[in-house]
């Protein structure tokens, strides 16, 4: 299956949150392929990540590292004026950048556990800094064919939700998810042929769902290669047509 739909040339891929877990392994699925010319491996600390120096002597110049928190502005505008000069385009870009329970960010059960700042912790990762990523790399995903994809999740579906709890999360997932799909309807006018995702990876094998895994069903915790290559396939099988959309892992779309 091609990288992205159209696309009969070497990819030039950009993954954010690339040091660690799905990030980390949709770098290594990409560099894998004959039809990846070039990944950008963006996290804040890719410079000094050993996972990512190890696929840098494997691959050499096809992978570069780039130091670079999507939370702040003036670190994206030096990621496109600088370290991606000389770029053009874009044909991939993916943001697995999330949190649940770090940097502040709580799973609350219930509202008497809400507090402003995890509020704040759990938008600035999981929805401020997906969007901004996207709002600078704009330029770049002006010409055709492009895709820009951002891990969203199923429990940040409205008409999923039946469970309740988990504010903070659920509430910064269904707000990134109207961003993209606002963003999608911008960039339709600007490139026909771009594709904006919201894919739901399933429950991954890292960080962050670590201390929730003893519920997780026999067989729905899946390694982050797998997780990478769903997405991939995801990705592979959604064009144009399907631009401003919410999908799970196995190609089932989701509710908003």
């Amino acid at each position: 299956m091609s990288l992205i739909p159209e696309l009969n040339s070497d990819a030039h891929v950009l993954i954010c949150g690339a040091s660690r877990g799905i990030g980390l392994a949709l770098c290594t699925a990409l560099l894998a392929r004959d039809d990846v010319g070039q990944v950008w491996a963006v996290a804040r600390k890719a410079g000094t990540s050993a996972e990512l120096a190890t696929l840098a002597q494997r691959y050499g110049p096809r992978l570069r590292r780039v130091d670079c928190d999507a939370r702040d502005e003036q670190s994206l505008e030096t990621l496109v004026s600088e370290t991606l000069e000389g770029c053009d385009h874009l044909n991939l870009v993916i943001s697995t950048l999330g949190i649940l329970h770090q940097d502040g960010a709580k799973p609350e059960k219930g509202l008497a556990q809400l507090t402003l700042a995890s509020l704040q912790a759990s938008f600035a990762t999981n929805t401020f800094a997906p969007i901004l990523l996207l709002k600078h790399l704009m330029p770049l995903l002006r010409k055709e064919p492009s895709t820009f994809a951002a891990l969203s999740a199923r429990v940040g579906s409205i008409g999923d939700n039946r469970l309740g709890g988990w504010y903070s999360y659920r509430a910064s997932k269904a707000a990134l998810n109207q961003l993209l799909h606002t963003a999608s309807i911008e960039l339709k006018r600007l490139n026909r042929a771009s594709t904006v995702l919201a894919i739901h990876p399933g429950t991954t094998d890292t960080e962050l769902s670590r201390p929730f895994q003893g519920n997780v069903p026999d067989g729905q915790l899946f390694e982050p290669g797998f997780s990478a290559e769903r997405i991939l396939e995801v990705v592979g099988a959604h064009g144009p047509s399907d631009s401003g959309t919410f999908w799970a892992w196995d190609g089932q779309p989701i509710v908003w």
